[in-house]
This record gives C-alpha cells, sequence and structure tokens, in this order.
C-alpha cells in the first residue's frame, strides 16, 4: 500500500495556508513548517510532494520572500489558487472588546487589518503566522491578548471569536502557487495557461522596454510584473512575471523569442493552468 502523499505549508495548524492545502488536496497530508525555507527544502529533498505556498495578496501585496527563494530553488510550479481571506479577532474565553490590549498575528494579517486595529486603539506585535499567533494567545491565558487568524485556528486552539470578518476590504484573497520538485509544464491547447518567469535584462539604454516590447507587438497578455534587488545590489535588478498563454502557443514564443535576446537571462518558473478565479475575473 502507497504512503498518502504531503503537501507541505508555511505556519502553523489552522494557518490560511492550512486551508487552502485542505481545499485543493483533501486526500493530501497538510505537514506544516516552520518557515519558508523550511518548506522548499522539504520540496527539494523529497520529503514532500507538493507546497502551498503564498506569493501575494490583493490588500498587502507581494510576499516578498518567496520571490527571492523560488528562482534559485530548482522547483516549479504546477498550479495556483487563489483563497478569498476573512480574519476573525479571537481572544481567550472570557475576553472581550473591552478588556483586549493587543493584537498579534502574521504582518501580511495585520496590514490587511489596519481599520480595526487603529479604530480600537490595539497594539500590534507581529508574529511568524496568523496560526501561531493563536496558540500562543491560548497558551498565555491573558484577556489582554488577542490573535488574528482563520475561524479553523479559533475552533483548533480553543479561542472565542470577539470581532468577525476584520479584514479592510471584501475582496481580501490571497493567491497561492503549488510547487513540485519535478514538476512538469502543463500541456499546450489543454484550456487558459500562465507561464510564471524571472529574467535580467541586458545593461544597454532601454533595455527593459525592448524586452517587453514582444509582448506587446505579439499581443500577449502580461498579468504581474514585478522588480526586486539581488544580492543588496541597488542595480543588480530581477523581474518576475506572469503572462496568458502556453511557451509553445507561436505569439508566446516570440514574444519570449525577442525577451532572451535583451536578457542577460530567464528562467521559466512554471506553466501551469489558469485557476478558476482567474478566468472569472476576466469574464
Amino acid at each position: 500500500m502507497s504512503l498518502r502523499r504531503t503537501v507541505v505549508f508555511q505556519g502553523e495548524p489552522g494557518a490560511n495556508s492550512h486551508i487552502a492545502c485542505r481545499e485543493v488536496f483533501p486526500d493530501h497530508e497538510a505537514v506544516p513548517c516552520a518557515t519558508f525555507e523550511d518548506a522548499f527544502a522539504a520540496l527539494q529533498n523529497g520529503e514532500a510532494d507538493l507546497g502551498m505556498i503564498p506569493i501575494e495578496n490583493s490588500v498587502a501585496g507581494r510576499v516578498a520572500d518567496i520571490h527571492h527563494l523560488m528562482p534559485t530553488s530548482g522547483l516549479t510550479i504546477v498550479g495556483e489558487f487563489f483563497l478569498p481571506l476573512s480574519h476573525q479577532l479571537m481572544a481567550i474565553p472570557g475576553a472581550s472588546l473591552a478588556t483586549v490590549k493587543t493584537v498579534e498575528s502574521h504582518v501580511m494579517a495585520l496590514g490587511q487589518c489596519r481599520n480595526i486595529i487603529r479604530k480600537l486603539g490595539l497594539k500590534a506585535i507581529v508574529g511568524a503566522d496568523t496560526a501561531g499567533s493563536a496558540r500562543l494567545v491560548a497558551e498565555a491565558r491573558d484577556e489582554s491578548r488577542a490573535a488574528i487568524a482563520s475561524r479553523l485556528a479559533a475552533e483548533i486552539y480553543g479561542l472565542d471569536i470577539i470581532a468577525e470578518n476584520i479584514e479592510d476590504e471584501a475582496h481580501n484573497t490571497t493567491r497561492f502557487v503549488i510547487l513540485a520538485k519535478d514538476g512538469e509544464w502543463a500541456p499546450a491547447g489543454n484550456g487558459p495557461t500562465v507561464t510564471s518567469f524571472v529574467f535580467r535584462v541586458r545593461n544597454v539604454p532601454a533595455a527593459l522596454y525592448k524586452a517587453l516590447g514582444g509582448f506587446a507587438t505579439n499581443g500577449v497578455n502580461m498579468t504581474k510584473l514585478e522588480s526586486y534587488q539581488l544580492d543588496g545590489e541597488f542595480f543588480a535588478t530581477q523581474f518576475y512575471a506572469d503572462v496568458d498563454g502556453h511557451p509553445d502557443d507561436r505569439l508566446v514564443k516570440l514574444a519570449l523569442e525577442e525577451l532572451a535576446f535583451f536578457s542577460k537571462e530567464l528562467r521559466i518558473l512554471g506553466v501551469y493552468p489558469a485557476h478558476a478565479y482567474r478566468i472569472a475575473l476576466r469574464a
């Protein structure tokens, strides 16, 4: 009998990444990792089959660590998942909005709930993750401490929800990428596809403009373009991008060829099916 397949996530049981694992892979064992580095290492060492990794949020923006870890990891993006988030303010039984003075959670969750934190006059404390903050609040047994986490976390750690759905924006959604060690590209011609890649342009005038020109002239939709510095160098910039389509599609192929000509480095991170959430937004 074969062993149950595993999917790793960063955080503790009850984290939003844990919820994403359960929704996408209900037949897999969801395995928590203390850090993103630990999750990547588990995939690289063959200790896990898949990884569920958050890459950006519609309110708080990108998860910066991932853009530095993914390009050199040797892992492949094999899918994506969009999880609408609903944050809860929770504390130990007996606590209330009148007793809590501090609130702790992952920095992204705190950033997604700024309005109520300011309204209640709470002191924000950055924690390693949402569920871990809920666990610490439960263990402290202190009515002045609250956490921002999921309903699942409140259930797991025996906390009461004292304020529901506290996120600043109703559209609060996190996009996850699904990683695998020996992942393959999705086949061409089998529905909407996303291609993700990183590149560094050559040091010539208007290099970025020229490198991206092929996407415009070939009518390829670029849905994401971000830049970030490498190794602390202000002038060593790497770009991360997502485009609609498959590298085997004629127009995408032409655009990537033009990009490669003006780039000193181009690496495709994954070619995978577009998630239904992405498709619905364009309808």
